[in-house]
C-alpha cells in the first residue's frame, strides 16, 4: 500500500511538472498581465509591466525592495496578482504601505521570495523527495510549504493559508517567477 502511495505521488509530481512545463515553455515569453515576460528582464523590469502586478509593484517600491529585486540573484518569487491582494480585508493594502508600516509590508513580500533558482521541475522534485510536500525558507526566515492538489502547486503559510500557482516558470535574468492567486503571510 505504501509502495502504490509513493508511485502515486511521483506520478502527480511528474504530471503536474510536465504541464506547468508545456504552459510557460522556455523556448518562449510568457504572457503575464497582458505584457511579455522577456527572459533578459529582470523581475522587477517584467513586473512593472504586467497590468496584473500593479499593487505589487507598488508595494515593493514602497517597501524599498526594488535594488534587491533587480540584483543579480537569483531569487524565485511568488508574485500575487491584484486579484490576490484584493482578498485582503479591506484597507489592508493602504495600511501597509504606509512608511511607518515599511518593517511590516518587507517582511510579507519578503516571505514571497525564495533565495536561489526553483522553477517548477527544481519545486516537483523537492515535493517527490519530501513524500508529497517539501519545505522552502523564505528570504524573510518564514517557511513554505508546497504540495500538489492534482496539477496544481499550492503553497501554504506559516498561519495556514494557502496559495495556487496560477503561471510557473516566468523566467528572469535574475530567476523566476511564479504567479500565485493569494498573497502569503509571515507568521
Amino acid at each position: 500500500m505504501l509502495l502504490l502511495a509513493v508511485a502515486t505521488i511521483a506520478i502527480a509530481n511528474q504530471s503536474a511538472s510536465a504541464q506547468m512545463m508545456s504552459k510557460n515553455s522556455k523556448d518562449r515569453n510568457p504572457v503575464v498581465g497582458g505584457a511579455p515576460m522577456m527572459r533578459n528582464m529582470d523581475i522587477v523590469d517584467n513586473a512593472v509591466n504586467s497590468a496584473d502586478h500593479t499593487t505589487l509593484v507598488a508595494a515593493v517600491k514602497a517597501a524599498g525592495l526594488v535594488e534587491t529585486l533587480k540584483s543579480k540573484g537569483p531569487f524565485t518569487v511568488f508574485a500575487p496578482t491584484n486579484a490576490a491582494f484584493d482578498k485582503l480585508p479591506a484597507g489592508t493594502v493602504d495600511m501597509l504601505v504606509k512608511p511607518e508600516n515599511k518593517e511590516l509590508l518587507t517582511k510579507i513580500l519578503t516571505s514571497h521570495v525564495l533565495a536561489g533558482k526553483f522553477d517548477s521541475k527544481a519545486i516537483a522534485k523537492k515535493i517527490k523527495k519530501g513524500r508529497g510536500t517539501a519545505q522552502f525558507t523564505t528570504v524573510s526566515g518564514d517557511r513554505l510549504t508546497a504540495r500538489m492538489n492534482g496539477n496544481w502547486l499550492v503553497l501554504t503559510d506559516e498561519k495556514g493559508g494557502s496559495s495556487t500557482v496560477s503561471i510557473a516558470n516566468v523566467y528572469q535574468s535574475n530567476g523566476v517567477i511564479h504567479v500565485v492567486d493569494s498573497v502569503l503571510m509571515p507568521n
